[in-house]
């Protein structure tokens, strides 16, 4: 079935997500297995439509989305029939019947892993968050989220900075850009290569609260599994990692402090066993590399393709690479490194002035880049 056939299915009253999946299992033929299998009003519409469509209330969601495509080549009507389509969405229960796409197609061929967390970081956080998903993307991996605001959009401007691929999974239309405070990264996912947004809603939907945990499904859908960097108890990232679980998708969380509230919904993963330990990106390719390695050209080229994204950024200062997020002593950061304490306290507030550090209670830290 084509864009038009699949925009008149999702737009039949009375169905939805879910009750579209158990027809779709059942392989009708189209369109009379359709009319056959549909309720009544489902299928009075479609037959309206297969006979008169000019008179359908049907057709006007097709001529939208006709419109709206018109508007640039980077708009895209996505469904099961579509060469971009990911087939892993089909493995879940209720997967999207159409999205609606801008950006970059090509973002969908790689291997994904979905970045969750809450909405205000701590300082290690959010370093975490884009630690993580600088590596990911310099290794050929997607990083999918729903730009929100903090853990979320922390992950996709790294993504992108880093050259690598990102997706944006919106709980409004793709042309809506929310929250307001993300315009920037709305622009960037929908116009710099590896950038993509994807909403299952059409275009010019505004964002309402019972379409984010909608949106969360198909977030960790995507991805071979997710990454929970940050959340407290009652965050909405727990339920990425429930929906994770139920789509048998693997659960990676993060460490963090005992006194540390954002950490209390990962460390209570940790307790009930229901989450991976990721100390570093090794150690999610280590148990997702066998599900990656499909998508993953070889080494080799992807060096050849973004040598400037494989390669770290040159560092002011050597003693940067034994400062982190989480405050160090200055006396143990002089016995690691070896240099006097006068050199080292020199050398300190040099990159202070300039930007790369901070001193903290318990010691100095080192700053996130943009």
């Amino acid at each position: 079935m084509d864009a038009q056939t699949w925009l008149v299915v999702n737009a039949l009253p009375g169905m939805g997500a879910l009750r579209i999946a158990q027809l779709v299992a059942r392989q009708p033929q189209w369109p009379e297995g359709w009319l056959a299998a549909l309720p009544s009003r489902a299928a009075s519409e479609l037959r309206l439509w297969l006979e008169h469509p000019a008179r359908s209330p049907l057709q006007h969601a097709v001529n939208d989305t006709l419109a709206w495509q018109q508007g640039g080549p980077s708009r895209h009507v996505l469904h099961r029939d579509h060469p971009a389509w990911p087939a892993l969405l089909n493995e879940l229960p209720d997967p999207p019947v159409v999205l609606w796409a801008q950006g970059d197609l090509s973002a969908l061929e790689g291997p994904k892993l979905a970045m969750v967390g809450t909405r205000r970081p701590t300082g290690e956080g959010t370093h975490n968050a884009q630690t993580f998903a600088r590596e990911l993307a310099q290794r050929g991996w997607c990083v999918v989220s729903g730009m929100a605001l903090g853990v979320d959009g922390v992950a996709q401007r790294a993504a992108l900075s880093a050259g690598g691929s990102t997706i944006g999974v919106l709980g409004c239309g793709v042309d809506v850009i929310y929250p307001a405070s993300n315009r920037d990264l709305h622009e960037q996912l929908s116009r710099l290569p590896g950038g993509l947004l994807l909403s299952e809603h059409p275009p010019g939907t505004v964002a309402r609260p019972a379409f984010f945990p909608r949106r969360n499904r198909i977030v960790t859908g995507l991805s071979l599994g997710t990454l929970v960097v940050e959340a407290t108890e009652k965050s909405g990232s727990l339920v990425s990692a429930r929906l994770t679980l139920e789509q048998n998708r693997e659960l990676f969380v993060l460490p963090g402090s005992l006194h540390n509230v954002q950490a209390r919904g990962c460390l209570a993963l940790l307790r009930q066993g229901a989450a991976h330990l990721a100390c570093s990106v090794d150690d999610i390719i280590a148990d997702l590399g066998h599900w990656a390695g499909e998508f993953i050209p070889p080494s080799d080229a992807v060096q050849k393709a973004s040598p400037e994204a494989i390669e770290s950024p040159a560092l002011p200062d050597a003693l940067l690479t034994s400062l982190s997020a989480t405050p160090t002593p200055i006396d143990l950061l002089v016995h690691t490194t070896g240099v006097s304490v006068s050199d080292c306290q020199q050398r300190l507030l040099m990159l202070e002035l300039d930007g790369w550090v901070t001193q903290q209670a318990g010691g100095w830290v080192r700053l996130p880049r943009p």
